[in-house]
């Protein structure tokens, strides 16, 4: 499997002297929230009081690598025979030192209890217990940008209906999870998307303009209209292009979290999917991968109960994804993804360790597919209309924070219809222009992969030109040739 990386001789010498123990173990930080060491997970009273002072580990420059493997990775080299009877209760195996039992029991398939969900925020958008350093500023921004994706949502897939574009995909329901998410990350943090996280663009400065010209396929989409709609992607904020291929992205999110790690970079990679994407194959590599590599990389799950059609109840029978973290040697946490100030928390405690310590986090964010799967979708035809509207209106993401920042007095309702209103002339304005807006010209379709075009991509485009000639009527007009 190819890695993303670029390294230099210097780089790759340390990296061998890490392996060999020549490097200094990384030094983590006394102020990360306390880790139960068999379960490896965060309790909410620590990940709020290590909030209070958010950039505590990031202060300790840590080495780049560390080994973080059991106690032995190698059989040790033993001379003569040993008569001591606790060594005959052990084998270092190649892979590390194994007790023996003379009890034949099998690992059950499933635990007794299912692992517990963090959450931060009750249903009422009330504190469940202590208190969570978020600032006004960064709070008001959260709940604008949540609001201005919903709003972004509801016009762009009614412009889809109307004919106006050709595809749409919404994040109704999973607000919280693009714009909690991606407030907890920073401008150098590479994002790996698959398709349902245009907030996290949203949230780094991607405008709405951006976004119009992009689903229209016109002259001022960066992609040059080779993407269908809503394949976003802005290399000026570290967001590589969207791919509809379910959980492609996530080998390509370890090679660039491997990358970052050569180079030394205070950053790390971020990578999206769905409860369906943990069944394709690219996502049990993907882990190993990070694993064994010690790449800093979050790979968060929006598992919104639904692969398309396909239910959670006929994908897998383990507890969810969180659970296969552990097999593969990731650390691992299950998260309300309904619930802002617990994914803004979980994410930016990820974050840190991702970074500190060099290794990567696996993070089920729990919550519900509220929109059809996409325009293509009728998702009324596979689940209850009813099951729909109580997620709808009873878990919705966004109000259950607006109660929160009410209550905080950060929020009213005129701040609330000022905003909706201002958001919406913002985005017709946008569809106008972008609708009007010329497309790319017929060259661009050749161009950008090479650095000289090659002599069958120049005859492609000359065989498309004459077609063009003799069948006019068969092609777009709006295309300049």
């Amino acid at each position: 499997m190819a890695v993303c990386v670029r390294q230099s001789r210097k780089s790759i010498i340390n990296h061998v002297k890490a392996k060999m123990g020549l490097l200094g173990l990384t030094c983590l930080s006394s102020s990360m929230p306390s880790l139960n060491n068999d379960h490896r997970t965060l309790s909410a009273a620590s990940l709020a009081k290590d909030f209070r002072n958010q950039n505590s580990v990031l202060e300790n420059k840590p080495t780049l690598y560390r080994t973080r493997r059991f106690d032995s990775t190698k059989p040790h080299q033993r001379s003569g025979v040993q008569s001591n009877v606790a060594s005959s209760q052990f084998l270092d195996f190649p892979g590390g030192k194994v007790a023996f039992t003379s009890e034949m029991r099998f690992i059950s398939e499933s635990p007794k209890e299912r692992i517990p969900c963090y959450r931060v925020l009750d249903d009422d958008g009330q504190l469940i217990e202590g208190g969570i350093n978020v600032g006004k500023e960064i709070a008001v921004k959260m709940y604008s940008d949540m609001a201005t994706l919903q709003t972004m949502d509801t016009i762009f897939y009614d412009a889809q209906r109307q004919g106006r574009i050709s595809f749409y995909l919404t994040t109704i329901g999973e607000e919280a999870i693009n714009i909690a998410s991606a407030a907890a990350l920073t401008i150098d943090d590479f994002v790996v998307p698959q398709y349902r996280e245009p907030g996290v663009l949203l949230w780094r400065g991607f405008t709405l303009e951006q976004f119009a010209n992009q689903c229209f396929s016109n002259r001022g989409d960066d992609c040059r209209g080779r993407q269908m709609p809503i394949h976003y992607g802005s290399k000026k904020l570290n967001y590589l292009t969207v791919a509809s291929t379910i959980a492609s992205q996530l080998p390509h999110a370890v090679g660039v979290a491997y990358s970052l790690k050569m180079d030394g970079k205070d950053a790390c990679a971020v990578t999206y999917f769905g409860d369906g994407g943990s069944s394709e194959g690219d996502f049990h590599a993907a882990l190993n991968f990070a694993a064994v590599t010690e790449a800093p990389v979050l790979f968060i799950c929006r598992n919104n109960g639904w692969a398309i059609s396909t239910p959670t109840s006929d994908q897998f029978r383990s507890d969810g994804i969180v659970v296969r973290g552990e097999a593969y040697g990731v650390r691992s946490i299950r998260v309300d993804g309904n619930d802002t100030l617990a994914l803004y928390s979980a994410v930016r405690a990820a974050r840190e360790m991702a970074i500190c310590e060099q290794r990567p986090i696996l993070i089920e964010a729990m919550t519900y597919r509220v929109g059809h799967h996409s325009t293509s979708d009728d998702s009324t035809k596979y689940r209850p209309v009813d099951e729909i509207e109580l997620w709808r209106s009873a878990r919705d993401p966004i109000t259950r924070f607006r109660k929160w920042i009410e209550s905080n007095g950060w929020w009213s309702s005129e701040a609330e219809s000022e905003l909706r209103s201002n958001v919406r002339k913002q985005l017709l304005d946008a569809i106008q222009v972008a609708e009007r807006t010329e497309k790319p010209p017929l060259v661009d379709m050749f161009t950008d992969v090479y650095d000289a075009v090659p002599s069958n991509l120049s005859e492609q485009e000359k065989w498309l030109r004459e077609t063009i000639k003799i069948h006019p009527k068969d092609y777009p007009s709006d295309f300049p040739l």
